[in-house]
């Protein structure tokens, strides 16, 4: 009865040396995201202000979503990494062309317009859905 447990538990350790990276991954690309963008999400969000809650969650969905692709297709943990911050630079890509496109949008997501967020967030997992799917080659 205990050794169908221990079997179950034996990669334990893996597992959280992937969480773990995986954790560190997705802080170190709010930490650039927050900083690449002129408008201040965090203390936004703070505010109350909906549309920079929906246009980062957006971006961390996007941003997640290629990074779990990442580890269910890593063969190590410098693997995960290396995919984990291509993610990361794809991510901020969109945020660039979004803003070409649209030039006001740090403002609006300053000002609560929604539409402007959601646009962005759709964009962000959108992007993200791809790089996943383009990841597992």
């Amino acid at each position: 009865m205990l050794t169908p447990l221990l079997d179950s538990l034996a990669g334990l350790d893996d597992f959280a040396l992937y969480f773990a990276l995986s954790l560190a991954l997705l802080v170190l690309f709010v930490a650039v995201y927050i900083q690449v963008t002129p408008h201040r999400e965090l203390a936004l969000i703070r505010a109350g202000n909906t549309a920079a809650a929906v246009s980062l969650s957006g971006a961390i969905l996007g941003f997640v979503l290629p990074l779990a692709s990442a580890v269910i297709h890593s063969v190590a943990l410098w693997d995960l990494a290396l995919w984990g911050l291509i993610a990361l630079v794809a991510q901020i890509l969109v945020f660039w062309a979004v803003r070409l496109l649209l030039p006001g949008i740090s403002r609006d997501i300053q000002d609560g317009k929604i539409g402007e967020a959601l646009f962005l967030g759709a964009i962000a997992v959108a992007t993200g859905i791809l790089n996943a799917a383009c990841m597992t080659y």
